[in-house]
């Protein structure tokens, strides 16, 4: 936790917080924490800044906090991601936070499986949870937004050219002609597929949308490393 964020429930008054969750265990056992420290301290969606320990016992930490400093810049990017597999939903929507992605679509595909849209995992509870760790570890307070779309073709058709206008949209998909554009100074659409990737139905739909098909080599990526990998290249982060 490099960063502890703040949420609004947390004020006890305009500049005092208290802690009586994971975070306290993490300032007693991974910082070592004592009254008179310092850590650095963000509220959500707003500053950042740093927060001095005034009171610190087993049930609860109390912090004085300073909020002065803005959170870094955004990606200007909207990712769509075919739903992964949900052991595998932590750990993207960890790193799409961390890297900076702020506007995530979780999309239907013909390799996605019916059950994974069953999944607790994407309740709006978890999905906080997930990029809560993403910005604690990347020291951003600004939360993503996840959309959910369960139809694959109504979402291509009616709202994903909308989407694309002027940006430069892109579908990562192997084999492709084009490679990945590397640091790019736009905004930008970006779609990744399933394990095993979009069949040739569905990226003739995203084609159509206005997406350009792009690589990133010869090998074949587990969606969780492409992500990386692909925001990596796009953009100088």
């Amino acid at each position: 936790m490099n960063l502890v964020l703040l949420f609004q429930k947390d004020f006890i008054n305009d500049d005092q917080v208290r802690l009586t969750d994971r975070r306290l265990t993490h300032i007693q056992t991974v910082h070592n924490a004592n009254v008179g420290d310092t850590l650095t301290v963000g509220l959500v969606n707003g500053n950042m800044g740093s927060g001095k320990i005034t009171a610190i016992s087993n049930s609860e930490v109390l912090m004085a906090v300073h909020l002065d400093i803005p959170p870094p810049p955004s990606l200007s990017l909207t990712l769509i991601i075919a739903l992964p597999r949900p052991k595998m939903l932590k750990r993207i929507l960890q790193t799409c936070a961390t890297m900076g992605a702020k506007r995530i679509i979780l999309i239907n595909s013909y390799r996605v499986e019916k059950s994974y849209w069953q999944t607790p995992l994407l309740n709006d509870e978890n999905i906080r949870e997930y990029l809560t760790l993403g910005l604690e570890q990347a020291k951003d307070t600004v939360m993503p937004e996840v959309i959910l779309e369960k139809r694959f073709k109504p979402f291509v058709e009616d709202q994903l050219p909308d989407i694309c206008k002027n940006n430069l949209a892109l579908v990562a998909h192997p084999n492709s002609e084009h490679s990945c554009p590397k640091s790019i100074n736009e905004e930008c659409t970006l779609v990744i597929g399933p394990e095993g990737g979009f069949i040739p139905y569905e990226v003739d739909k995203l084609n159509q949308a206005g997406c350009k098909s792009i690589h990133i080599g010869s090998r074949i990526l587990r969606v969780e490393t492409a992500v990386p990998v692909l925001l990596s290249k796009l953009f100088d982060s």
